[in-house]
Parts: structure tokens; sequence; C-alpha cells
């Protein structure tokens, strides 16, 4: 199963829970059996998270594969420039 550590933004949905297993093929089901296990985490996600897998930040991560063994992090998303 794949490690998921929860940001401390979307804890309140997982009941305080810092990191949870979950197991999916990938980014995209990964979000959805979370979903599942604890609802409005997808919709509380929104697009104001990045996706890193094993210390990888991914540009495009919804259909990107899950490793079994992995670790997997939402990041808030940062804006910036100027």
């Amino acid at each position: 199963m794949t490690r998921v550590v929860v940001p401390v933004a979307l804890r309140a949905l997982t009941g305080g829970e810092e990191q949870v297993e979950v197991m999916a093929r990938d980014v995209r089901g990964l979000v959805q059996a979370l979903d599942e296990r604890f609802p409005g985490f997808a919709r509380s996600l929104g697009d104001g998270f990045a996706v890193a897998i094993d210390g990888e930040i991914l540009h495009d991560p919804w259909l990107e594969p899950v490793p079994e063994e992995g670790e997997l992090h939402f990041l808030p998303a940062l804006a910036g420039g100027g």
C-alpha cells in the first residue's frame, strides 16, 4: 500500500490522521479512494495542491502510477512571481 502524508490543511477530514495507507493504481484512483474513505477529501484538495511521489514533484500527476511501497505527499501549491 502507498503511504499518503496528509497535509495539515486536510487533517480535519481524516480525523487528525497524519498518514494513511491506500491501495491504488494511479494518483486519480488514490484520490478517489481517499474521497470514499474521507468524504469531501477530493473537493477540498481542489487545484490548490501539488503531488510528490517518493520525493519527486509531478507536474501532471493524475494518471501517474502509484508505487505499492511508495510515499505520496500533497503539497500546498505556491504562487509567486514578480
